[in-house]
């Protein structure tokens, strides 16, 4: 981050919070209402950039407050006051607010979000931050060279993005077949991932 006085940067923060709190961008559109749930400092040197809130987020204005965010923090090693921690860890979301219900489960998170707000928290942040794309949304957003793969493929091929950013799968209940079926997934994947993860606490 280009700002070097702690109390500026912690302004920056705290008026980019404030106006993300603020949104109603997307309301007509938001069948619970806007509820941006969105977690950052300008210290957080591990990113996760996720799907959006679930129903349960929703209500409760917790970032990964859910059965997903129990996996999550397995894959990461990162303990519940760590995760929680915004001074460590940023939590930014493709779509801040949940979208609502689908015929198949919730629906994709708002294509207004990440353009409106993303690169401002991204500026925030330190450079030599850990980057965790969780899901195919957030892949196909920081990753538009992949267009074409698979999620399963951008994911066994994490080490060729290199050591700041790891692809991951979302860690909904679904994902425990797919795991069956990816052993790297646990034995290589996830020993880097964590490694990472305390390299950067």
């Amino acid at each position: 981050m280009a700002t070097k006085s702690p109390q500026r940067a912690q302004a920056i923060v705290t008026s980019l919070r404030r106006d993300i709190a603020s949104c109603t961008r997307c309301a007509a559109d938001l069948p619970a209402g806007p509820r941006p749930v969105v977690q950052f400092s300008a210290t957080s040197r591990i990113l996760i950039i996720g799907q959006a809130p679930g129903s349960r987020v929703h209500a409760s204005g917790i970032p990964f407050d859910d059965p997903s965010g129990d996996r999550l923090r397995e894959w990461t090693g990162l303990s519940h006051d760590v995760f929680y921690d915004a001074s460590r860890v940023a939590i930014m979301p493709m779509g801040f607010c949940y979208p609502g219900k689908g015929p198949s489960g919730d629906l994709p998170p708002r294509r207004e979000c990440a353009p409106l707000w993303h690169d401002a928290i991204l500026r925030l942040l330190p450079e030599d931050r850990l980057t965790l794309l969780v899901g195919s949304y957030a892949q196909a957003y920081y990753l538009q060279g992949e267009v074409g793969a698979t999620m399963t493929e951008i994911v066994r091929d994490f080490r060729r993005f290199g050591p700041n950013l790891f692809p991951l799968p979302h860690p909904s209940w679904r994902v425990v077949g797919w795991m069956r079926k990816q052993p790297w997934f646990e034995a290589e994947l996830l020993p880097a991932l964590r490694a990472a993860v305390r390299a950067r606490l």
